[in-house]
C-alpha cells in the first residue's frame, strides 16, 4: 500500500470469497494484549482471523490478503448481506475491550487506521454507510469497537457516516415504525433491544439504554436522508 508500512503476519484462517467486497468492519480485539490477539488470529485451531490488525503503537499487521475471505464477523447481517465475511474487509484494533478494561483507542492507532480505511475504501469503492462496527453487523452478540471509538475522526474525512446534529426533526414514529426504519437503514432487528443498543452505541454513545426516544428517531431519520448532516 502506498505510504503505509504494513508488516506481514500471515494467518492460515481464510477461504474463498463468495461476494464482491463492499464493506469494512471494525473490531476491537477484546484480549489482554496485542500479542495474545495476534497469536489467536493466526492459530489454526481458533478458526478466526482478520485482514489487518492495528497495535496500540500504530503498527499495522496484514494477516489475510484482501482477495481472501477472513473469518472475523461470525454470524452477521448488514443491508441484506448475511455472509458479511465474504463481502467485507475486517480490521482488528488492539484494545482490551469491555471484558478486560475498555479504554480509548490511542492516537497512534487512529493515525494508522484512517489512511488504511481511506485506501481500502477507495480501492474497492466502498460507501461510507458500509464502514461499520462489529456491533452494527452483529448487535445481539457484539459491542465492539464500542462507545469510545472515535467515529467522528473517520466521518469528518468522509470515511464513515457522521452523527447527524443539524436540522433534526422528530418523525414521530411509533416504536414499530422506528424498528422498520432501523431495518431499512441496515440493522438486523431480530432482537429489537440489541439493535437499538447497537444503533445508540454507534450514533449516540453518551447514552446507551436500548430505549427508543425522540433523539434516536431524529438521528435515524436524518441518516435515512440522501445527505446526512454531521458536526462539520
Amino acid at each position: 500500500m502506498d505510504g503505509l508500512e504494513i508488516l506481514d503476519a500471515p494467518s492460515p484462517n481464510h477461504g474463498e470469497r463468495l461476494l464482491p467486497i463492499s464493506m469494512i468492519v471494525l473490531h476491537y480485539t477484546g484480549m489482554e494484549s496485542g500479542a495474545a490477539a495476534l497469536a489467536r488470529l493466526r492459530d489454526p485451531d481458533a478458526q478466526v482471523s482478520a485482514h489487518y490488525l492495528i497495535e496500540e503503537d500504530g503498527r499495522i499487521f496484514r494477516l489475510v490478503a484482501e482477495e481472501r475471505r477472513a473469518w472475523h464477523a461470525g454470524r452477521a447481517h448488514w443491508r441484506g448481506i448475511s455472509d458479511v465475511n465474504s463481502a467485507s474487509i475486517g480490521i482488528e484494533i488492539v484494545n482490551p475491550g469491555h471484558a478486560f478494561g475498555y479504554r480509548p483507542f490511542t492516537p497512534e492507532q487512529m493515525g494508522a487506521l484512517i489512511p488504511l480505511v481511506a485506501e481500502i475504501k477507495a480501492r474497492h469503492g466502498i460507501t461510507r454507510g458500509n464502514v461499520v462496527g462489529h456491533s452494527d453487523v452483529a448487535p445481539a452478540r457484539k459491542q465492539d469497537p464500542g462507545e469510545l471509538f472515535n467515529w467522528h475522526a473517520l466521518a469528518r474525512l468522509r470515511l464513515a457516516l457522521p452523527r447527524p446534529t443539524r436540522n433534526l426533526v422528530d418523525p414521530g414514529w411509533p416504536d414499530g415504525g422506528f424498528m422498520l426504519a432501523l431495518e431499512r437503514f441496515g440493522y438486523d432487528v431480530t432482537d429489537p433491544v440489541a439493535a437499538v443498543t447497537a444503533f445508540q452505541r454507534r450514533f449516540r454513545p453518551e447514552m446507551i439504554d436500548g430505549e427508543i426516544d425522540m433523539e434516536c428517531r431524529c438521528i435515524l431519520l436524518a441518516l435515512l436522508l440522501p445527505k446526512p448532516q454531521g458536526e462539520d
